[in-house]
């Protein structure tokens, strides 16, 4: 049977998971990875905000049922001959996730000075 050993060094922090309705596409065909997607904000009140480009959607915080770990898989080889070494699987918790930001409504565009018709 194989063993999966899972540790965790020192207090996991806590992270957020985000839930949206719908898709975030690029403009460009290069994807979203690496790239700022938006702003995310949070009022007095605790109502998150995430502004998009030219628009904003307003959210509300859940917990979730089942909290998430968020795990770091590193592998360790032991033995000092190439033929003989055993690699070892260890997995580090980094994060949990307790909670989660649900945007349910459509983006509402953010109008600021609208000319008037002269």
């Amino acid at each position: 049977m194989a063993q999966i050993v899972v540790s965790r060094d020192g207090d996991p922090g806590e992270w957020m998971l985000m839930e949206l309705q719908g898709e975030i596409e690029s403009r460009r065909q290069d994807g979203l990875t690496g790239k700022l997607m938006g702003d995310l904000l949070f009022t007095k009140e605790s109502v998150p905000l995430l502004i998009i480009g030219h628009h904003i959607l307003y959210g509300k915080i859940a917990r979730l049922e089942k909290p998430f770990a968020v795990l770091v898989k590193s592998n360790n080889i032991s033995g000092e001959e190439a033929e003989h070494a055993a690699v070892e699987t260890k997995y580090t918790v980094t994060a949990l996730i307790k909670r989660k930001i649900i945007f349910k409504t459509r983006p509402k565009p953010i109008i600021i000075n609208v000319p008037k018709k002269v």
